[in-house]
């Protein structure tokens, strides 16, 4: 039987009785999200291209299949798509539409790095680029959002069938609060990014906002902020640390 100071240092909580998938999945999700601006940045200046300036923004974030970044652009995209593949949701009435819409925004994640949105200059274009992928890519990337905002907004705020106590309770309604924002900002996203187009302005920013906000969504569902606490109290202590490493060792063995 695991002991109580045996449970103080788990870096993951423990998942309810009713959820299908777990804290370190939707953490995985959202983190993915998060760093991948910055990821694509840091790669395309430190990798630069020629005919395209270094250490400046580009257009978008999708324009940065065409950088020293592509790597990591295709890469999160398809991992996003295979993190939602496999997202089971929770165990209750809306399961069902938990799986509906990861399946559909893990294809339109996919997609959005299969057909990659015109080349931000001429010096960088591809010849078998036509305008179909661009209009895929950019429907792609909506439906990707959309799906996002469907579980931010009414798939994250859905009761468990596990009952609560009022602390846990009072808990779940704040963070209820904090998905709505997300998702609410995610769509103000999207207008902001449909104006920036329809002016020929960049559209970088309302991007990258929009991952962030959706990477914020998720952790949040993840418990992020345990896991964050119980990753630095692990560090602060090398005995823990040690004990923390020896427990995970020994878990894979006894697989």
């Amino acid at each position: 039987m695991q002991s109580p100071d045996e449970d103080k240092i788990r870096l993951f909580p423990k998942s309810k009785s009713d959820d299908l998938s777990s804290y370190a999945h939707r953490q995985l999700i959202g983190y993915v999200g998060l760093f991948l601006p910055l990821l694509l940045y840091l790669t395309a200046g430190w990798r630069p291209v020629e005919g395209l300036p270094r250490w400046e923004l580009l257009g978008s974030i999708s324009a940065y299949y065409y950088t020293g970044a592509v790597a990591f652009f295709c890469g999160a995209l398809v991992a996003l798509g295979l993190f939602l593949y496999t997202y089971h949701g929770y165990r209750n009435s809306y399961n069902v539409l938990d799986r509906v819409f990861a399946v559909i925004a893990g294809t339109a994640a996919i997609l959005v790095a299969l057909f990659p949105t015109g080349a931000p200059t001429s010096s960088v274009s591809t010849p078998w680029w036509i305008p179909a992928m661009g209009y895929i890519h950019y429907t792609s990337a909506v439906v990707f959002f959309l799906c996002l905002v469907v579980f931010s907004v009414y798939l994250f705020t859905r009761p468990g069938q596990q009952k609560e106590t009022v602390a846990e309770s009072n808990k779940g309604n704040m963070r209820n609060y904090i998905y709505v924002f997300c998702g609410v900002a995610i769509l103000a996203c999207l207008l902001w990014a449909l104006l920036a187009g329809v002016n020929k302005w960049p559209i970088f920013w309302p991007e990258a906002f929009s991952l962030w906000f959706f990477s914020i969504s998720w952790l949040v569902k993840g418990r992020a902020e345990i896991t964050i606490a119980n990753g630095v109290s692990i560090l602060r202590h090398p005995r823990k640390t040690a004990r923390y490493l020896r427990n995970a060792i020994w878990a894979k063995e006894a697989q």
